[in-house]
């Protein structure tokens, strides 16, 4: 088994790997030090990062707000995590110098255009249909594939094999066959 791909990159069998472990321990530790079992996830910290911004803001409707009076508006683990892959993201491509500024990712580019504005409202669109989807699936993609497949839970794996089907359908419609 290769533990480092050609391009110089993690493997995606150790990175795999990694995460498991991770997930184990969260468990483990969370159980043992909030007396309650924690997974891991990331959609949840969005909504929360939400409701910060929004208490600097109007800190009166957050409080009132019937959602984030059971969704509590607060730093915790997960939050500092999602924090962590954005910095281990970049630590990682300033090391293997893969980093590099880009408004237009070059496949978009070759489908649809330069337009940086184009490109924002359909990110942020696709941002926006995620996250309600996330909610609506009572997690999202790392909840439900990590967490949920840990414990073998039907529902995490009938979302899972959605969040992927409904992706891969997606692409499809988004970018069409592409010649080899």
């Amino acid at each position: 088994m290769k533990w480092k791909t050609d391009d110089s990159g993690w493997s995606p069998y150790l990175a795999g790997a990694l995460v498991g472990l991770m997930a184990i321990a969260s468990v483990l530790v969370t159980t043992e030090l909030l007396g309650k079992t924690t997974f891991i996830g990331a959609s949840t910290t969005f909504v929360r990062a939400a409701g910060l911004l929004e208490r600097t803001i109007f800190a009166d409707h957050v409080v009132a707000n019937e959602y984030y009076t059971t969704t509590k508006v607060f730093v915790d683990w997960q939050f500092m995590l999602v924090v962590g892959i954005v910095l281990g993201a970049l630590i990682s491509s300033i090391m293997d110098k893969s980093f590099r500024l880009e408004s237009v990712p070059p496949t978009w580019k070759e489908r649809f255009g330069p337009s940086i504005g184009k490109r924002a409202v359909w990110a942020f669109a696709g941002g926006v249909v995620a996250m309600v989807g996330a909610r609506l699936a009572d997690g999202c993609p790392s909840g439900h594939g990590l967490s949920g497949s840990m414990q073998l839970s039907v529902s995490s794996l009938v979302a899972l094999a959605m969040f992927f089907g409904v992706g891969a359908l997606v692409a499809h419609i988004v970018y069409g066959r592409r010649a080899s």
